[in-house]
């Protein structure tokens, strides 16, 4: 990647990577540990980013925050590309009946606005790192299919597939080996940019008490109590926005790169 902005888009992925491995050692204090004699308090060397209202050390929030941003972003963009991918194949390669159905199915999905879906069915669960991780991926896998069945559908009249098929490659071995290698560009791209979105959902739900229980320290549970005292401490919304911001352009900035870099007319 040439580009500036890929580098640092690369760089921001990479020091967030970093920071959610090495949170319980980067991170200067206990993040749910209470001083509320420290309440409100703003930055200071013992806590360089301040403590919230009920005294917690802000920076180790955000630095274990990271763990929790990453880590759900990371299981449905994989869960979600595994299970797409597989549906997606599967309705390309055969066609027909069996593609007629999942292009119904798929325009059911894509019909209700992807927040309001995940706050539709947030609202009847009980917030916890597991039930994030279901709903996002309940929708997630759609993109990852209508993906992979577009490719399919390009790549099954090539001639190299024409011929496995003639002399009896079987559909998964097909898959695996000759199909698969040649989308694994858009693939990438996609679940770089997936990742950014799922964040950003993940987030906004537990900005609305609907994400990961309000004990875990989550960026988006930071900001909503931070909206709160907005006027008499503004750093307790500043830095998990800021938080937010740089994971999200972080990843954008690399799909921007990757899309660059794989596509067809720069190779």
């Amino acid at each position: 990647m040439k580009s500036f902005t890929a580098k640092a888009g690369l760089a921001l992925v990479g020091m967030m990577i970093f920071v959610a491995l090495f949170a319980p050692w980067l991170s200067p204090h206990d993040p749910s540990e209470y001083n509320l004699e420290k309440s409100f308090a703003g930055p200071s060397l013992e806590y360089p980013l301040g403590n919230d209202a009920d005294g917690r050390d802000i920076l180790s929030r955000i630095l274990y925050g990271t763990r929790i941003s990453l880590g759900i972003g990371l299981a449905v963009v994989l869960v979600s590309l595994v299970v797409g991918s597989a549906i997606g194949v599967i309705a390309g390669y055969y066609g027909g009946r069996v593609d007629k159905i999942f292009v119904f199915i798929s325009d059911v999905f894509l019909a209700f606005p992807g927040f309001l879906f995940a706050i539709a069915i947030a609202a009847f669960l009980m917030p916890s790192v597991a039930n994030v991780i279901i709903i996002l991926c309940i929708k997630g896998w759609v993109t990852y299919a209508r993906l992979v069945r577009g490719q399919t559908l390009s790549l099954k009249e090539r001639e190299f597939v024409l011929a496995g098929r003639a002399i009896g490659v079987g559909a998964l071995r097909m898959f695996l080996k000759h199909l698969l290698p040649n989308m694994v560009g858009p693939i990438v791209v996609n679940a770089s940019f997936g990742m950014a979105g799922v964040i950003m959902v993940e987030s906004s739900l537990s900005f609305l008490g609907l994400g990961v229980p309000v004990n875990m320290p989550s960026w988006g549970a930071m900001l909503d109590q931070g909206t709160k005292y907005l006027l008499i401490a503004p750093h307790l919304s500043i830095y998990p926005g800021l938080a937010i911001m740089l994971v999200v352009l972080g990843f954008n900035f690399t799909g921007d790169g990757l899309r660059d870099k794989l596509a067809p007319r720069n190779r």
